[in-house]
């Protein structure tokens, strides 16, 4: 097995400017690449590590826990070993995990002559394609008219309006001034990144109901699951949490609450295909809604959700990360009718260009 790490900063074109409550402005997505080869085939990992505001740890935390994973890693080993011995490694945090797994469900469906979908349990020949909404980050109302105008032309119905970063009557207008433009023929959704506290959250619910929206994500900061509670009780809409999706503990409660609160999977929270694929399973045998979605990510990442998608057939998808990006450092996804779609050929189907990042490590077994 040849092992390499790779960094690469993407960027996105046409003055796109990722601006959440939680984050503040984002110049670009510094991200790590996991290659693996084995013979005539190779898998590729990704990870998204400038995201400190999402689960406060930082890039350099990242890299430096990936470069130890890396050695301490028997990769002499089957890859389905690997993936076993990653599962009993203590204290591996979840965005390492993700890098690892993916790169192994990758190397290991091309070594199969398979799908990621079909080795998540999806049907053989399955399409790859999947709806995904598209966000609208804070910006001024003009802007975000402008953007959602933009994506409606290229079919994407579903739109999320990023919200709390500032005053709510702005929040309020900009919503107001969308259903003004497309009226019901979008589908609109908000997220407030944990921004209001219970008394807000409580009064801003009554507010938006007249919007009709599909659901509010994550009103409140996570940790207080009674405050969660009594708010989905209380509210006329729909509450979808992110940021308080974790872990399997996180699971427990949504599923305690019986389908009041709904989930947002990401792999970079739960660590990667295998446990996303787990939470979703666990969520849909409870009949609860749930979301695949991801951070603004490469398209490495980006499909690794959408063969998730593609096997759980989630309520929502959130897969707009890698719509774009400049310069990606793998090709083969494409976004067109509200919908992502990537190559149904073997793995996740995607073709890799190294020159196009910074090599970090190497080594071989």
């Amino acid at each position: 097995m040849k092992v390499s790490l790779h960094r690469a900063m993407l960027q996105y074109g046409g003055g796109l400017l990722l601006h959440t409550a939680s984050s503040g402005p984002i110049g670009g997505l510094d991200t790590l690449y996991l290659k693996l080869e084995r013979g005539p085939h190779a898998g590729i990992g990704e990870v998204r590590i400038n995201i400190a505001y999402l689960n406060g740890i930082s890039p350099e935390t990242c890299l430096g826990q990936a470069l130890s994973v890396i050695d301490g890693l028997n990769w002499s080993m089957e890859p389905a070993a690997i993936q076993a011995e990653l599962a009993g490694m203590a204290g591996v945090i979840a965005p390492v995990r993700m890098l690892v797994d993916i790169a192994l469900h990758d190397l290991i469906a091309r070594e199969k002559g398979i799908t990621v979908l079909e080795l998540l349990g999806g049907k053989a020949g399955s399409p790859l394609r999947y709806a995904t909404n598209q966000t609208l980050f804070i910006s001024s109302t003009e802007r975000l008219l402008a953007q959602a105008e933009t994506y409606v032309n290229r079919g994407f119905r579903d739109l999320k309006v990023r919200v709390g970063g500032g005053d709510f009557a702005e929040d309020v207008a900009r919503l107001a001034a969308l259903r003004q433009r497309f009226g019901d023929a979008v589908k609109l959704a908000i997220d407030a990144n944990g921004s209001w506290d219970g008394a807000q959250a409580t009064q801003n619910l009554q507010t938006l109901a007249r919007f009709g929206l599909a659901y509010v994500e994550q009103p409140v900061a996570p940790g207080d699951w009674d405050m969660l509670n009594r708010l989905s009780e209380k509210s006329s809409l729909p509450l979808m949490l992110d940021e308080s999706v974790a872990g399997s503990s996180d699971i427990d409660a949504i599923v305690a609450a019986g389908g009041r609160l709904w989930a947002h999977l990401k792999l970079v929270k739960l660590g990667g295909l295998a446990a996303s694929l787990s939470a979703a399973t666990r969520l849909a045998a409870a009949d609860i809604p749930f979301m695949i979605g991801q951070m603004n990510e490469g398209a490495v990442a980006t499909a690794a959700a959408l063969h998730l998608s593609c096997a759980t057939q989630p309520r929502f998808a959130e897969l707009y990360g890698a719509d774009g990006l400049e310069n990606d450092a793998a090709a083969g996804l494409a976004y067109r009718d509200g919908h992502v779609e990537g190559p149904a050929t073997t793995g996740l189907g995607l073709e890799f260009d190294a020159s196009k990042t910074h090599l970090v490590k190497e080594l071989e077994a």
